[in-house]
């Protein structure tokens, strides 16, 4: 098939960097420089709707203030979605169901390909096979269904601890390598921040309000105890074991102990905002949090590091796979357009810019070694192996009821941390609904 959208190699900054460029074999595409194609020489405009969490809304006005130097006569306008990917799922699916042209490309997560494939472009057909490969094959694979390429790579994410360095040095502790040493740890420094008169201080925050976020963090704590996965890539149940059912107890004992109450209600910027005040020890996040700890406004800027999470047992860490991807809607009315600021978004170069102004994972290779990205973020290098090897949720064998699956666990999960239920029977009930949509029960 011929592609009306091709891509031009051009040797820039990045030793073995793509710079993605549209044309089109029908004419209608014309070059706005000699390195960016725009999809169309007529006066446009599409909408992105993309996330505001921390500085991404502000990266992103900052993408497109370059887009518009080059692509001048394509207009874009940012849509903010809502923080919450649930709220999120949500919201784009009204906007499918009504096969709305309102908004041109969305920013969708690694776990919505599945779900939301029919009302997506096929990117095949538009963008050629060199740009495609330099991205991460399994992020490639994870993004194709029934052989359509639905989403190009924006970046990437997998949970890290991040962690004081200067408390741990003050209470002469290590970086905590289990759950238990962390828990321990927690405990020893909030006692004696307390004692000192900061009464608002916290061992550890993360993510507990009943949404996504919490099947990150809950599917991190199963696996990295040796209770396996939510439901394995043959459909098997995972979640009903003695591992799973230990590691969600000893987490509920952390709701008014080592974490505040209200965890139960915290996402991402709940989180970050208790961390980045200097009032928490520990927090689990995604590496966008770490530019914006190190920021010169930052109360703890330059007193903390990153690390893999805990596990059971030393060398059991575990981290979810996060990352979201950029896609073209069906009912756009200007589909290469929106295909063109697509390509720019997610193009090695535009990903430099995100990795070093807002320590936003790249999903391309040769990036993580890049002198300029590494300054900026040295964990990059250092936990590179993190990024490459986290726990992915399971949305490519649960395809359309990945929502139902997620709701249910998260649901559980939430149930345990407030006290409502004991995890044993929050686990035996889940088994029983998962099973329900269909899912098989592990061999006994």
């Amino acid at each position: 098939m011929l592609k009306r959208f091709a891509l031009l190699t051009l040797a820039i900054v990045l030793a073995v960097a793509l710079l993605p460029q549209l044309a089109d074999n029908s004419s209608t595409a014309v070059a706005q420089d000699e390195e960016v194609w725009c999809g169309t020489d007529e006066e446009v405009t599409v909408t992105l709707i993309a996330g505001s969490v921390g500085q991404e809304g502000e990266i992103a006005r900052q993408q497109l203030d370059r887009w518009a130097e080059v692509c001048p006569n394509v207009s874009v306008d940012l849509v903010a979605r809502p923080d919450s990917a649930t709220e999120t799922l949500g919201q784009y699916q009204q906007f499918f169901e009504a096969e709305s042209s309102e908004i041109d490309v969305y920013q969708i997560d690694v776990i919505w390909p599945g779900i939301l494939a029919e009302h997506l472009v096929d990117l095949n057909e538009y963008l050629d096979e060199e740009v495609v490969e330099a991205h991460f094959p399994a992020i490639i694979q994870n993004n194709t269904v029934d052989g359509r390429l639905v989403g190009i790579p924006w970046f990437t994410d997998a949970g890290l601890l991040y962690y004081r360095t200067d408390l741990l040095e003050k209470y002469e502790l290590d970086p905590p390598e289990t759950w238990t040493e962390l828990e321990e740890a927690a405990r020893t420094i909030q006692e004696g921040e307390r004692a000192e008169g900061n009464e608002d201080f916290w061992g550890f925050v993360w993510q507990g309000n009943a949404y996504e976020g919490l099947t990150c963090d809950a599917l991190e704590w199963q696996f990295s105890s040796g209770g396996g996965e939510i439901i394995t890539p043959d459909g098997v149940i995972e979640v009903n074991n003695p591992e799973t059912i230990a590691i969600f107890e000893q987490a509920s004992g952390w709701v008014g102990d080592i974490s505040p109450e209200g965890v139960t209600t915290f996402m991402e910027e709940d989180a970050r905002g208790v961390w980045q005040a200097g009032n928490a020890a520990f927090m689990r996040n995604w590496p966008y949090a770490y530019s914006l700890g190190q920021a010169e406004d930052s109360a703890i800027a330059g007193l903390f590091d990153v690390k893999e999470l805990p596990g059971a047992e030393p060398g059991m860490s575990a981290a979810t796979l996060g990352g979201w991807q950029l896609a073209v809607s069906r009912y756009s009315e200007n589909v290469e357009p929106a295909v063109a600021l697509a390509a720019f978004l997610a193009s090695p170069e535009e990903q430099k810019m995100r990795a070093i102004d807002g320590s936003y994972n790249p999903t391309i290779a040769d990036l993580y070694e890049d002198e300029d990205i590494l300054e900026a973020a040295p964990f990059f290098g250092s936990l590179y192996d993190v990024f490459i090897n986290a726990v992915p949720r399971p949305s490519t064998v649960a395809a359309e009821q990945y929502n139902d699956v997620s709701q249910l666990y998260y649901t559980a999960v939430h149930s345990i941390l407030t006290g409502e239920a004991d995890a044993q029977t929050a686990m035996e009930d889940l088994e029983l609904q998962l099973a329900d949509l269909g899912f098989e029960f592990p061999e006994e």
